[in-house]
């Protein structure tokens, strides 16, 4: 027999339910942060972790990002209601009421924290903590409708992963954890502001001074260059800690990043229309080459280069 007709209504509002909330943890951007955990763990066991320290670092680590962005989500509803890009969302839609949303970040940072603490160590699980509340009091509350430069600091946030995947595996964080961080710091900002040039009208209207917004776009992409340069040099800190598989990979993408990079001011330079949604997304395939790259030369063990 089929379904009754309030038995669908019943299981359809708890499906809209289910993905409200879902939609609050901002699954995407968990995934890209997962990407770069997992190499951390390999190149700091210098092989191949156990299979459950990774899950349950991967899991853990997966709640507290949850958590910050739907307390990042609470924040912000109002501007996320204003720009088309994020209209969409649970609270901007109205779909959770924002105690609710409240309720469940807290208790997704509390759990994550717990677990993280009971089956790694207590340092992963103060780390979570703390990017947790540098991501939601640092970034969302003080710099994102401040400054300019908000996605410069409050991107450290988004940099934690790594240093927490360290600490799982050793209990302590080391230099390679912190270039690692570096690597990401440096860029997230070529990262999010060609993101930013092709939603400036967005941050506009909702009146968040994201750079593109309040400079001119050759003042923009010269910085996306600056920073491009840092990024690729700072990459060969690790070739220390590494073989010639990492420290290939980390030449040749960190050159064709550049020159990306420079392609695309070239073009804004020239008064030409440009995408700069392609670095964008070419920024995730550079940052996911490169991560890779630290897992495959962490697995294999061939002797790290000595100079």
């Amino acid at each position: 027999m089929p379904p009754a007709p309030g038995f669908r209504a019943v299981l359809q509002r708890a499906q809209d339910t289910f993905r409200a909330y879902l939609g609050l943890t901002k699954t995407r951007i968990i995934e890209q942060l997962l990407v770069v955990t997992v190499p951390a763990m390999f190149l700091a066991q210098r092989g191949i972790p156990s299979v459950w320290l990774i899950a349950a670092t991967l899991l853990g680590g997966a709640a507290a990002a949850a958590s910050a962005h739907a307390l990042n989500c609470v924040v912000d509803a109002d501007i996320d209601a204003v720009m088309k890009r994020t209209a969409r969302r649970p609270l901007a839609k109205g779909q959770v009421p924002p105690r609710n949303a409240l309720i469940f970040g807290l208790t997704l940072g509390a759990l994550s924290a717990v677990w993280l603490g009971l089956t790694t160590n207590w340092l992963a699980a103060g780390l979570s903590v703390a990017a947790i509340a540098f991501y939601v009091l640092v970034y969302t509350l003080l710099l994102k409708r401040r400054t300019s430069q908000n996605i410069v600091w409050g991107g450290a946030a988004g940099c934690m992963p790594v240093v927490i995947g360290w600490a799982a595996v050793t209990g302590t964080v080391q230099w390679p954890a912190l270039v690692m961080f570096g690597v990401i710091f440096f860029w997230t900002p070529p990262h999010f502001w060609a993101l930013a040039m092709r939603y400036r009208e967005d941050y506009a209207a909702a009146g968040v001074p994201m750079l593109p917004v309040v400079a001119t776009p050759a003042q923009v992409s010269r910085r996306i260059v600056a920073y491009s340069w840092v990024m690729a040099a700072w990459t060969l800190l690790l070739v220390p800690a590494t073989s010639w598989i990492y420290t290939g990979v980390a030449l040749l993408g960190g050159a064709w990043f550049v020159f990306q990079a420079h392609r695309l001011h070239a073009g804004v330079a020239a008064g030409r229309d440009v995408t700069p949604m392609k670095l964008f997304h070419l920024s995730n395939m550079y940052l996911c080459i490169l991560f890779a790259a630290i897992a495959v030369d962490a697995a294999v063990g061939l002797p790290v280069l000595r100079f």
